[in-house]
């Protein structure tokens, strides 16, 4: 059992190898003075996340249909950043300068969602997941959209997260991934593993405000851990995520059972 698990976590380590780079870079680059040679910060950050992508690409250690799905994911990410950053919402803001940008969003900026598509993308293929009772995909895709609009349409009339929720427990309710690990293949219920990243995600994001990659308002003067509101925010990206790559990676049949193309 020991063994499993060990094995269990450095795949685990291994899909979430983009993100893991990211963060020790977040940490790293916090504690030098920018800027450095004229360079400022993000965009070091930005080349940075460009080599990272070049590498798992030219080592195919990212496969074409995972490329996909994360240049998809960082255009939808950059979107979002776009509004939620604008001064007449100011949800949260990028305190350091920097020469690529668009309005008040690096360019890197990205590459922190991409981070999270390439982990669920790679995951799949490295655990050989599959999914059973999995809803069809023209509700995950309604569920998806309703979920990406709410980060937009919240500002405007009333949040329907809650709604949201409430509607991802019943679709996900009775699906089960199943997973390989040493040849061994083991089955979950789906909802507590989608938690369980989405505080993963949100563990990531504590560690990447107090590097100061982004700051929220109430943030602006001193640090702190970010509330505990945001796990549902991560919860629906997460979702999002979720459909837009077994939309891209899989098929369902008509039975609900979705496999990897």
């Amino acid at each position: 059992m020991l063994k499993t698990l060990v094995k269990g976590s450095i795949l685990g380590l291994y899909a979430a190898l983009f993100g893991i780079l990211l963060l020790l870079a977040f940490v790293i680059t916090h504690q030098m003075h920018w800027p450095i040679a004229g360079i400022y910060r993000y965009d070091a950050l930005l080349a940075y996340a460009l080599v990272i992508q070049i590498f798992l690409v030219y080592y195919k250690l990212e496969t074409p249909r995972e490329v996909w799905v994360i240049a998809i994911f960082h255009a939808m990410a950059m979107l979002m950043e776009l509004f939620l950053t604008h001064p007449k919402i100011g949800s949260w803001h990028y305190p350091e300068q920097a020469i690529f940008r668009i309005a008040n969003v690096p360019l890197f900026a990205g590459f922190m969602y991409s981070a999270v598509g390439s982990f669920l993308a790679r995951s799949l293929r490295l655990y050989q997941a599959s999914f059973v009772h999995l809803p069809r995909l023209k509700w995950l895709g309604l569920l998806a959209v309703l979920s990406y609009a709410n980060f937009f349409t919240k500002f405007f009339i009333p949040d329907i997260r809650n709604i949201l929720f409430i509607a991802s427990v019943i679709l996900f309710f009775k699906t089960r991934v199943l997973f390989s690990i040493d040849k061994k293949q083991y089955q979950l219920p789906f909802l507590p593993l989608l938690l369980g990243l989405a505080f993963i995600v949100w563990l990531s994001e504590n560690i990447a405000t107090f590097a100061n990659i982004w700051r929220y308002p109430s943030q602006a003067d001193i640090w702190h851990m970010v509330g505990w509101g945001k796990l549902g925010s991560w919860y629906l990206l997460l979702t999002l995520s979720l459909v837009l790559v077994l939309a891209v990676m899989g098929k369902r049949d008509d039975a609900g059972n979705w496999r990897l193309h």
